[in-house]
């Protein structure tokens, strides 16, 4: 009882920050009531943790705290003592997609015997609605080329292993999810290249073979080698199973903030509209997902899975091949933008069909 006390407290002083920086906002202007956005976001943060139904939008909240610090103070983001953070994305990524594969097996992609369409469906689905929204998009923007070519870069990656959650939080098909998700990843090498080649091409220049190199050394092997340490060492490492998740997430919000850091001027410029159009990107990716389980018939179940999958996108790998081609601050806006927004909607589905009983007969 105590405790949820706290959690009520600080909710009405994270609501009282809010008020502060509102007004604070109108007297002097948004550039003057950084500190209190940011000590908003951090003590909602941390009043969500007491609720059973806000508990998932903790960790999202957090990452708008660092987003919001990213913004007002992008000198502490950008390098430290000459060192360029923006080198440290690409290991980070490797560690995320190892802990990654520390949870996978082989067995992971034994749905593609089990439930073929279902896979076919969920795979193709994906490589083709969300580049095709984010090409149209791109074309909508008028944005410059490179940031335009980032939207499309979200589009053409694989899925994530968020998708995964959301699907278990939604009472949806986990093992068709997780099994699209593997699927999508193994095949991420070659099809993401030749989607931005086609796609992204009319934009920027892409190096097919090198974005090719580039997600093998940030996905496929470090994944393999996760799967192996799964099955040969994580027994004997148990703490590390526990650990892999706190280290995904802080890296998740770094990689974040170093993007928005160094994208930060841009953001200013373009940043509510980019916002917006990620938005539509991912929602229209939740629609397109669900209708397309409905015109092959599939179960509602079914169809809940192909909306997550469909909607949510490895925006991690969109960064990191945004950093190999050294065009972190401008093609790496939109997946940074789009981490942050699709774990939020995938929340709020999640939880809409979480309290939808599936009907027998779906």
């Amino acid at each position: 009882m105590k405790n949820s006390n706290i959690y009520k407290i600080l909710g009405g002083i994270a609501a009282l920050c809010l008020l502060l920086a509102l007004w604070r906002t109108v007297q002097y202007g948004i550039a003057q009531a950084g500190y209190l956005i940011i000590a908003f976001f951090i003590i909602l943060a941390i009043a969500c943790r007491g609720s059973a139904v806000l508990k998932g939008f903790s960790y999202t909240l957090t990452i708008f705290s660092a987003v919001t610090t990213a913004l007002y103070f992008p000198q502490y983001f950008v390098q430290v003592n000459g060192f360029k953070l923006a080198t440290l994305i690409t290991p980070l990524l490797q560690i995320i997609m190892f802990g990654m594969g520390t949870s996978m097996g082989l067995n992971d992609f034994a749905g593609v015997i089990k439930m073929p369409k279902g896979v076919f469906i969920g795979v193709g689905s994906h490589f083709i609605i969300m580049p095709l929204l984010g090409f149209t998009l791109a074309k909508l923007s008028h944005f410059p080329p490179e940031i335009a070519a980032g939207i499309i870069l979200v589009g053409c990656s694989p899925n994530g292993m968020a998708s995964n959650v959301m699907s278990y939080l939604a009472k949806a098909n986990l093992a068709l999810s997780i099994t699209i998700t593997a699927v999508s990843t193994s095949l991420a090498p070659f099809i993401t290249p030749l989607l931005m080649k086609l796609l992204g091409g009319e934009f920027i220049k892409i190096d097919a073979m090198a974005m090719m190199w580039d997600i093998i050394k940030i996905v496929i092997i470090p994944i393999g080698a996760g799967i192996i340490f799964n099955k040969y060492l994580l027994k004997r490492a148990s703490w590390l199973e526990k650990l892999m998740p706190l280290v995904s997430m802080f890296g998740i919000a770094f990689i974040i903030v170093i993007i928005t850091a160094a994208g930060r001027d841009s953001l200013l410029n373009i940043g509510g509209m980019l916002v917006l159009l990620v938005l539509v990107h991912n929602l229209l990716g939740y629609t397109f997902g669900y209708w397309a389980g409905r015109l092959f018939k599939m179960s509602e179940r079914d169809c809940r899975t192909m909306a997550i999958e469909v909607g949510m996108q490895n925006a991690g790998l969109a960064s990191g091949l945004a950093k190999a081609m050294g065009k972190i601050a401008t093609v790496g806006l939109a997946p940074a933008v789009f981490g942050p927004m699709m774990n939020t909607t995938g929340s709020l589905l999640a939880n809409y069909w979480h309290r939808k009983p599936l009907r027998e007969k779906e």
